[in-house]
């Protein structure tokens, strides 16, 4: 066996499918005997989007009018060339749309089935399993762990998770109705008589900290409250609507009257005592990776979490395909690693920069109004939705220097985009790469755009040498460009 993936959410089945669009066909094993139905994400915010609507997987539309950071609205409508994307997608329906795109691809998914342990020598990783049948044991030539942020892979492979634990915050949510709620879609807004306006969408602060309200189904809410040194009952006491009702009291400074919510479940019903921020301190041990969750973890101000997983799935999976196909050339492997990482590293900084300004305080009032002010300005709103984004970073890529290179290419031929080819979008109209292992693509222009299949420019500019270079650099031996 090639391939075997430890995880089927959502990270674990986004590689499945990226690597049978490459050639390879892996094997699933998900712990669980079927599909999550537990509330979760409700969307997707970012570069990951496009490249989604590349795989035919997502409408892309007109980029987000505005978003919030760190709880202070910003603004983007009218923003030239405004990068933030999202996709409105509830996780079970997303992982539900990647399971049946990797069954159509020929991937194998076998639910129910745990891994124990691993042990790994030069020539693959052997697995320990337990199924619906019992105990048995697989041979691979590479794991990759989508298992979540209590990963064994990543436990097991001894690779390190180093970050912070804030022990001060507390976060309650749940689904709940508001009786006597008036919606206000059109402005985002929830009207509650004698209690007064408030808004959807976002997480707001108060000096007693943080609320969000979203519209999770018709008349339902999911209503998050968050508070900082305050007291919290331990992880073993179930929730309630009483425990939540409470601390939005203490946020909002009124009794916001929430009822159980209606229809049929999963309904959620949290509680998370602390905040964890950790990025592991590398992505691959040997013939070991880890991907999403099991690489990182962070706050979930300004919905990050897909937009960084599914990219770490698509950014490893043709560079594994190429390994195992055969024309992988040295070092591929390793600059997962180097590309993925600094970007879970961004990630840390801007949700804990983002948590740090919801926070109350006097102090935090006055960072919160020289924050706003900046982003009054074009240039801070556009630095601030590319961070967002995952737009900001681009991959160190091979020289000549060019705008293009290292960063994400949405518009791309749609052929070649859906199937997850190398494209070379040849602006001269005469370029040819033999062995065909890169599809060329004759576009206007009188430059020349190398682009990976993972939708990131490797190189871009008037056809030399250099094109050359970087064709071996990333797709191997024997892919010289011919006039």
């Amino acid at each position: 066996m090639d391939i075997v993936i430890a995880g089927g959410g959502p990270n674990g089945l986004m590689l499945a499918c990226e690597l049978a669009l490459a050639g390879v066909r892996p094997t699933v094993l998900e712990r669980l005997p079927q599909r999550s139905d537990q509330p979760k994400a409700n969307g997707i915010v970012g570069q990951v989007v496009r490249l989604l609507h590349q795989r035919g997987l997502a409408v892309e539309d007109a980029p987000m009018p505005g978003f919030v950071f760190g709880a202070l609205p910003l603004n983007l409508a009218g923003l030239e060339d405004n990068p933030l994307y999202a996709l409105q997608i509830r996780q079970p329906a997303l992982e539900e749309l990647l399971e049946r795109r990797a069954l159509e691809l020929g991937v194998e998914i076998r639910r129910g089935h745990e891994l124990l342990g691993f042990t790994q020598d030069p020539h693959g990783v052997s697995l320990e399993l337990r199924g619906p049948g019992g105990a048995y044991e697989l041979r691979t030539r590479y794991l990759a762990g989508c298992d979540g942020a209590h990963s064994m892979v990543r436990k097991l492979a001894g690779i390190g998770f180093p970050g912070v634990t804030k022990t001060d915050v507390v976060s309650r949510a749940a689904h709940v109705t508001v009786p006597g709620a008036v919606m206000r879609p059109d402005r985002a807004e929830m009207e509650v008589p004698g209690l007064g306006t408030y808004v959807l969408y976002a997480w707001n602060r108060t000096e007693r900290g943080a609320y969000a309200m979203l519209p999770a189904g018709p008349g339902v809410l999911t209503v998050s409250a968050m508070e900082w040194d305050a007291s919290a009952p331990d992880d073993d006491v179930p929730m309630t609507l009483d425990e939540l009702r409470g601390s939005l009291a203490r946020v909002l400074g009124a009794d916001l009257p929430l009822a159980g919510p209606t229809g049929e479940g999963p309904h959620l019903l949290r509680r998370l005592n602390g905040r964890n921020t950790r990025v592991a301190d590398r992505y691959r041990e040997g013939r070991v990776f880890v991907v999403g969750d099991a690489a990182h973890v962070h706050s979930a101000m300004g919905a990050p979490g897909l937009n960084l997983g599914l990219q770490d799935a698509a950014n490893l999976a043709w560079k594994l395909a190429a390994e195992v196909r055969g024309w992988a050339p040295p070092g591929l492997l390793d600059t997962y690693d180097a590309e993925r990482r600094p970007a879970a590293l961004r990630v840390a900084m801007h949700t804990q920069a983002q948590l740090a300004l919801a926070a109350p305080g006097p102090e935090v009032t006055a960072l919160r109004e020289v924050f706003g002010e900046l982003l009054g300005d074009d240039d801070a709103r556009r630095r601030i939705a590319s961070m967002l984004a995952g737009a900001d970073l681009a991959y160190r890529m091979p020289a000549p220097a060019h705008p293009l290179a290292g960063r994400f290419l949405p518009d791309l031929p749609a052929e070649p985009a859906a199937r997850a080819r190398p494209v070379l979008l040849d602006g001269t109209g005469g370029l040819r790469v033999r062995h065909g292992r890169v599809h060329v693509v004759p576009v206007e222009g009188a430059d020349a755009v190398l682009v990976r299949p993972d939708g990131y420019v490797a190189w871009a500019g008037t056809p030399d040498e250099t094109l050359d270079e970087a064709l071996r650099t990333w797709f191997g031996e024997g892919l010289e460009v011919a006039a």
